[in-house]
């Protein structure tokens, strides 16, 4: 079977579990119907043009210009029928996207881009930018998903297509050893989360009184969320990228594991409340834990699948 072919039956599922999912959301949420159906569009749009970073053929065929442009496109299907609409959202997402999509082609190779170009995408999510641009069409409905989608499009696809960086090891479904390593680094560190959590004050062991069916379902759709955008993106960048960075620059692996950590904790200073220092503090420590299974693991995979195994485990059994 064809990339193209692949591609395409993928995103056929993608449609209609979307569809699916979708209707049901609306139901619980008290969302008028003909409101979830003008705004799907824009969602599935968004997730099929994320979903093709996972098939190379097909991602590395689409114009640079169309991903530059794709973020103000699929917010125009969302905030028109919407009645949301703001032209200066449109603007930034434009901008943005050619922005992030040209950096090297611009800029070029050195450290001072290389680390711009880091602070450039962290800063919009850090700073939880995207909820103003995406001006909620219903109380119960929130899609600033769709912008931080678009921003980790694009910031992959101008590292990938551009800038190309050997050892991030990109991929969306982990090799058995990379199952292996993340899952391994994640048992070594859960004591670690178990201690540390509570000490700091950030949240406290606490399952919810669920069914077991529901707690497993719950632990298993966060950990595919977490796997394949947040997980994916933060491992790409600070793993794939920062670590290896320091690394090159400065000859020692030690050295480019803590900095990474240090960088990965301070991007969560604004988790929830500001300052949050205690997320800052569990954040570095599981940092250096997804590096040294980034490194054992041979790339990316690895550090995800540790990153999106703790990050399961939070939302299910801790409470705070």
């Amino acid at each position: 079977m064809t990339a193209a072919r692949s591609y395409l039956l993928a995103v056929l599922l993608l449609c209609v579990l979307g569809i699916a999912a979708a209707r049901v959301y609306a139901q619980q949420q008290d969302i008028p119907g003909g409101l979830a159906a003008a705004l799907l569009p824009a969602l599935l749009i968004e997730c099929a043009l994320y979903l093709a970073l996972a098939f190379p053929e097909v991602r590395d065929r689409l114009p640079l210009s169309l991903t530059a442009l794709s973020g103000a496109a699929v917010y125009l299907l969302y905030s028109l029928p919407g009645g949301v609409f703001r032209p200066l959202s449109l603007a930034a997402l434009a901008a943005g996207g050619f922005l992030a999509v040209y950096w090297f082609r611009w800029l070029g190779r050195s450290r001072r881009a290389d680390l711009l170009f880091l602070a450039v995408m962290a800063a919009p999510l850090a700073a939880r930018f995207f909820p103003h641009l995406y001006a909620p069409p219903h109380e119960n409905l929130r899609l600033d998903i769709l912008g931080q989608l678009f921003w980790i499009r694009a910031g992959l696809t101008a590292v990938l297509r551009t800038r190309p960086q050997a050892g991030i090891g990109f991929g969306f479904w982990p090799r058995a050893r990379e199952w292996r390593v993340g899952a391994l680094v994640f048992a070594a560190a859960l004591p670690v989360i178990a201690f540390a959590s509570p000490a700091l004050g950030f949240a406290r062991f606490g399952p919810p009184d669920w069914p077991w069916w529901k707690l497993s379902a719950v632990g298993a759709g966060t950990f595919c969320g977490i796997l394949w955008v947040t997980a994916l993106s933060e491992e790409f960048f600070f793993r794939g990228l920062l670590q290896q960075w320091l690394e090159e620059w400065t000859g020692s692996p030690r050295c480019a594991l803590i900095g990474a950590s240090l960088a990965f904790g301070s991007v969560h200073l604004g988790f929830r409340q500001f300052p949050n220092w205690a997320f800052v503090a569990l954040a570095a420590l599981m940092g250096v834990a997804y590096g040294l299974a980034f490194r054992y693991g041979g790339g990316i995979r690895a550090a995800m699948v540790a990153h999106a195994l703790t990050v399961a485990t939070w939302k299910t059994l801790f409470r705070g």
